[in-house]
């Protein structure tokens, strides 16, 4: 929605309950391809891609020019370049299937539609907060949360705080919860933090990642006033995943996939050789060092040698799993219980018996 500045939406009239659901009208009967929305553009297009190329669904696009793309490994799966917007719009029309897109989209766009199931809810790029910001100058200097501002006088309704933003859903239903009852929201072509220094918004309501650009037009956050903390998603269409054929499935390997390789992003297999009595004997003293434990223990396997004739295990292989954080501490108590020939290696896949938020997903739909 593109609206010239002017236009205002008095809060009483944008109330709504989170509950609501729009008339969604079924996936299109006539259409056999499982169809994926993802960002054409920006920073979120290249993160996407990249991700899906690191688990093994790298998207072939034939012609940049191109919207409609493919992943070999999907059968009859399609790939649609969208805007993010029109993404959740198309989900709920029913000409996407699936699609990636940041939070603050689906919940600006999607206005919790409950045919909009969020398959996974952190793919860990993308973050960003949408947040009130107010001036650091004038009236403001001395307001620093969403309780001070509020009980500020100046607001009244002949004389409301007007807040400029482009989430004209998610603005006003934030400060109908907030108690804010004197507000007006506009809309504005460019950049939002612009408007209170020429004098035609109060506040602006906008996605903030590290604030360089509010601090720099001398606007500042408030506590309290963060309404919704955002980073790219997985969705998908509930009626798709019920009634289309494919669907369900192409979302169990994706979320797998993806599962898999945000598990290993950070995590090292470290292999080192140790001597010992017994296998037993060296998990021991491997479990008395809190940073070795691994995923579920350490894995320990006998090093054979041959030695005056006869077969004998003096060393014992151990293998475990080690955040990178926590990556030279575990180094050092491994080499101090009796470690040697250390080896490191980045992971890039953990795979679990079975993700919890396919469980989750089979749940929500009933299944």
């Amino acid at each position: 929605m593109n609206l010239p500045l002017h236009a205002s939406f008095p809060l009483s009239s944008r109330s709504c309950c989170c509950h609501a659901s729009l008339s969604v009208p079924p996936p299109q009967a006539d259409r056999k391809e499982i169809r994926l929305g993802l960002p054409s553009k920006g920073r979120m297009s290249s993160d996407t891609l990249e991700l899906l190329k690191n688990c093994q669904l790298s998207v072939k696009q034939v012609n940049p020019r191109q919207y409609v793309a493919e992943i070999p490994q999907l059968s009859n799966l399609e790939v649609w370049f969208q805007r993010p917007k029109d993404i959740v719009r198309k989900l709920l029309s029913g000409d996407l299937d699936l699609g990636i897109v940041g939070l603050d989209i689906v919940s600006e766009h999607g206005q919790c539609n409950e045919d909009l199931i969020i398959v996974h809810e952190a793919l860990e790029y993308g973050d960003c907060r949408l947040s009130l910001a107010i001036p650091q100058y004038g009236i403001f200097e001395n307001v620093n949360s969403l309780e001070e501002l509020a009980k500020m006088p100046h607001w009244t309704e002949d004389k409301p705080l007007r807040v400029a933003t482009g989430f004209t859903y998610l603005g006003p239903k934030f400060m109908n919860e907030s108690g804010l009852k004197h507000v007006t929201f506009s809309t504005a072509d460019g950049a939002l933090e612009a408007a209170p220094a020429m004098g035609i918004a109060d506040a602006i309501l906008d996605l903030v990642s590290s604030g360089t650009t509010l601090r720099e037009n001398n606007l500042k956050e408030i506590k309290g006033g963060v309404v919704l903390e955002s980073q790219a998603v997985l969705i998908a269409s509930r009626k798709s995943m019920i009634q289309r054929k494919g669907v369900l499935e192409a979302t169990h390997e994706m979320l797998e996939r993806l599962e898999a390789h945000l598990r290993a992003i950070g995590q090292f297999t470290v292999t080192a050789n140790m001597r010992g009595n017994s296998a037993e004997e060296v998990a021991e003293r491997i479990l008395s060092q809190p940073s070795l434990a691994g995923l579920q223990g350490p894995t320990v396997s006998p090093v054979f040698c041959k030695r005056d004739g006869k077969v004998t295990a003096d060393y014992y292989a151990i293998v475990i799993c080690v955040p990178k954080k926590a990556l030279y501490k575990s180094i050092q108590q491994l080499r101090a219980i009796g470690g040697s020939g250390v080896l490191i290696s980045p992971l890039t896949y953990i795979f679990d018996e079975e993700t919890p938020r396919w469980r989750q997903l089979l749940s929500e739909l009933g299944l």
